[in-house]
């Protein structure tokens, strides 16, 4: 029979001091020498304030990924809890700090733990979702009696300045639409840097609160959609992707294949739209009205989408009312896998959670339209 699984405890690990949007570009560097033109757009649409990143002025790296998810499961070891009592570690994340070995294989090395088992989830948002789902079958199922799931992201190298061409778009165009602000210079305004971690076991705190899985449910719409963000890739007018191994090292340059990209059109049309439509379908699957829904965690990358949600959450009966919303996004920028994470840590220290109330997680993943939803139960 499958065992109830619980999230008995959530850590993060944030790098260095908040860096302000004032600094940004100190760490980032400047593309072509210059102060982007868009930025103050961008920003006044996603709202961001501060964001963290696993480097410092001059461009020194201070954290590799490996090394800030280590920094977040070594927050879990506490009350008697150690490290060599982990059973299995499940890790998701958008940029590993190499291709291969994988990114679990390098955390476990770093910690220096006894032999276990890990797992690795790459991707984008949702990698940290999938992580989460195998922990929690693994221990529903008597494969493990705990294991720890991680997101973290070290997008800060990504956004350095060297793996950007000048912008092309032009003051007036940002103007008239801010989405085509998000074409080239959004990601370089809202990615951040951090890790979380999550310790779930078959038992409940005994005298804490815990966070009781209810299901986890994973969907991708590439069926229906073209990639939206890539790396490492360039997109052709038809809108197919050519990998990085069919350029030369010169055109990685020219294109700028090493850098974070986004078809913002498709974004504008599908991630809310989309999204909605699997949440609609969860709810009637699982019997639950929206209503019984005390917090709703949704992973948005900028403000400016929380409006284009709540309209189609309300077009079809479904909307929360914003006051069940939690979103830190302001406070730490778009920590990618981290960001679910990072976000129910804050929710369940916030002492605002009691026994009984439902907590709703929905992450969008706008690499090709992937949904990870969950519910949780406060036990």
């Amino acid at each position: 029979m499958d065992r109830a699984v619980y999230i008995n405890r959530i850590t993060k690990y944030l790098p260095g001091e908040p860096v302000s949007n004032d600094e940004m570009e100190e760490y980032l560097g400047y593309v072509g020498g210059k102060k982007s033109r868009s930025k103050s757009i961008v920003l006044r649409n996603n709202k961001i304030t501060t964001r963290y990143y696993s480097r410092d002025k001059q461009g020194n790296s201070t954290h590799t990924n490996a090394e800030l998810t280590v920094e977040a499961i070594k927050k879990l070891c506490t009350g008697g809890f150690k490290l060599d009592d982990i059973e299995l570690i499940t890790s998701g994340t958008t940029s590993p700090d190499q291709i291969l070995p994988a990114h679990g294989i390098m955390v476990h090395g770093l910690l220096k733990s006894r032999p276990i088992e890990t797992i690795t989830f790459s991707g984008s948002c949702c990698s940290g979702m999938n992580a989460l789902k195998y922990a929690f079958m693994s221990v529903q199922t008597g494969n493990s009696n705990n294991a720890v799931t991680t997101g973290s992201e070290k997008l800060s190298t990504w956004m350095s300045s060297q793996n950007f061409q000048e912008e092309a778009e032009k003051l007036q165009e940002l103007e008239k639409d801010p989405m085509l602000a998000f074409e080239k210079d959004f990601l370089r305004w809202m990615l951040s840097d951090g890790a979380a971690a999550a310790l779930l076991t078959n038992t409940p705190n005994p005298d804490e609160l815990s966070l009781k899985i209810e299901w986890i449910e994973i969907c991708s719409f590439a069926n229906e959609a073209e990639a939206c963000m890539y790396v490492g890739a360039d997109k052709d007018a038809e809108g197919n992707l050519h990998g990085w191994s069919e350029f030369t090292p010169k055109e990685w340059l020219e294109k700028s294949i090493f850098a974070m990209k986004q078809d913002t059109r498709l974004l504008d049309q599908n991630i809310a739209q989309l999204g909605t439509k699997k949440y609609i379908e969860l709810l009637k699957k699982h019997t639950l009205d929206p209503q019984s829904i005390d917090w709703f965690l949704p992973h948005i990358s900028s403000e400016f989408f929380r409006k284009k949600v709540d309209d189609e959450m309300a077009k079809y009966g479904v909307q929360l009312p914003q006051e069940k919303w939690f979103v830190n996004l302001a406070q730490v920028g778009n920590i990618g896998s981290a960001s679910i994470f990072i976000a129910l840590e804050e929710l369940m220290n916030s002492g605002k959670l009691k026994k009984g109330q439902k907590i709703m997680l929905s992450v969008p993943e706008s690499a090709r339209f992937s949904y990870a939803n969950a519910l949780l139960t406060v036990v």
